[in-house]
């Protein structure tokens, strides 16, 4: 698992426990894979598809400083899947992980589409 982007906490994302809010957080892990899937698949028509169980571990508190880690998991037709781990920086406390994120390859009505990837010629150096 590579950790790709950090965020700080800041009093806009907290929640009425004054920890962090787990829908932003939710957010910045969507970006962040749907990012990492187009740079991977080579296209900006890329949508998520599925996310499997989220599971909370710890909270975060405002000024705590995150970091949102991404592990590829494997490549289909029109897909890609990754697992996430989201970190505190300094502690490495695990905040959150979710075991499968799943992105498709769309067309320009939204219709899945193959990207012609395999694991012969992904490129995971980045």
């Amino acid at each position: 698992m590579k950790f790709y982007s950090r965020k700080l906490i800041k009093p806009e994302n907290l929640n009425a426990r004054n920890t962090l809010f787990g829908g932003v957080l939710l957010k910045w892990i969507d970006e962040e894979a749907g990012i990492y899937a187009m740079t991977k698949l080579g296209t900006k028509h890329v949508v998520t598809k599925f996310i499997s169980e989220i599971d909370f571990i710890s909270s975060a508190r405002q000024g705590d400083v995150v970091e949102i880690g991404l592990g590829f998991k494997q490549i289909g037709r029109t897909s890609i899947t990754f697992s996430c781990e989201v970190r505190n920086v300094f502690t490495k406390q695990t905040i959150i992980k979710i075991e499968n994120i799943v992105f498709v390859k769309v067309n320009e009505t939204g219709i899945p589409q193959p990207h012609g990837k395999n694991l012969n010629n992904i490129e995971f150096t980045n």
